[in-house]
């Protein structure tokens, strides 16, 4: 029979420890490679997707880089292509239109969205609310490109769904895309339709989080929902709309490829927003060292933005 080894007293403590109960001490100077190798895909893609175009973008917003003239050569021009963009009226007019975009959008998701959310959390239909998730997961998922495409076959005057709808009231066809206001309208309404779902379900996250003791509680001191989505709930909301306003600036900042399918930036330059105006200086007029510096002061507005909306909208919750 094996002898099992003694206990030793550990005169500090004043108790008797056993080596076999003993925790195993932890051998130094032995590196695990398994979680670095674990994480370096992600990090190669990030560094792939994400940092390397960063790095190039900033880099060519310092050169003359005109693809059309290769002979020319890329010199570095300093800040001249920064001062050239902050001089440019089109890119102005352009970062204006995305404002406005902004504004039509934005705060119409968010009052849907919120209010989806709510009606979705009172609902006692499991089974509806279930189903609801699943249907407002559909539009996030679909990608710009074919909802622009699908765009187009709803909103075409002679034989989109939308004018036929109208024909079967007696209206008649409209020109959704054929005017500055009216394509403005149609990209507003588009997008809210594919992103208040996203607005949707992070308040319905938000929301779920709310101690259901406290909303029983504040209905006990008041009868208006309006104090107590505002007192008890709206703190829990805040957080996610912080987020929802951050991910949404970026995503108008950048939007691109539905406008392009639907207007291609028309009629005339109604609907070319800031992405669609250095795509084309990129790409048409051939200039990446402007269209690399506009990409920079949009990321640097991006940033300014966020940490806005952090300071102001941004509450911690007390537990």
């Amino acid at each position: 029979m094996p002898r099992l080894p003694l206990p030793r007293t550990d005169a500090r403590l004043g108790v008797v420890a056993s080596p076999a109960l003993a925790a195993p001490r932890r051998r130094r100077g032995r590196f695990n490679p398994t979680p670095a190798l674990m994480l370096l895909p992600a990090v190669l893609t990030l560094l792939a997707v994400g940092i390397y175009p960063l790095i190039q973008a900033v880099n060519t917003s310092f050169k003359l880089y005109q693809i059309n003239k290769p002979r020319q050569g890329t010199p570095y021009v300093g800040l001249d292509n920064y001062q050239t963009v902050l001089g440019d009226g089109f890119f102005w007019r352009s970062l204006l239109r995305t404002g406005q975009l902004f504004l039509y959008t934005v705060p119409l998701q968010v009052v849907l969205g919120v209010g989806i959310a709510l009606l979705l959390g009172a609902t006692r239909w499991r089974g509806l609310a279930l189903v609801s998730r699943v249907l407002l997961v559909l539009p996030i998922a679909t990608t710009p490109t074919v909802v622009g495409l699908v765009g187009r076959l709803v909103y075409d005057q002679e034989f989109g769904v939308l004018n036929w709808t109208l024909g079967l009231v007696g209206l008649g066809p409209v020109s959704w895309v054929g005017s500055a206001t009216a394509a403005m309208f149609t990209i507003a309404l588009t997008d809210t339709w594919q992103w208040t779902p996203f607005v949707a379900l992070v308040a319905l996250a938000g929301l779920t989080a709310v101690p259901p003791d406290i909303v029983e509680a504040s209905k006990l001191d008041t009868d208006r929902w309006w104090d107590t989505f505002r007192h008890v709930q709206l703190p829990f909301l805040l957080p996610g709309l912080t987020a929802v306003l951050i991910i949404r600036t970026a995503d108008i900042l950048k939007l691109f490829d539905m406008v392009f399918v639907l207007t291609r930036g028309g009629p005339g330059v109604s609907t070319e927003f800031v992405s669609v105006y250095i795509q084309r200086v990129g790409f048409r007029i051939f200039d990446l060292g402007i269209a690399s510096a506009q990409g920079v002061l949009l990321l640097v507005l991006c940033i300014v933005l966020s940490r806005v909306y952090i300071t102001l909208f941004y509450r911690e919750i007390e537990a």
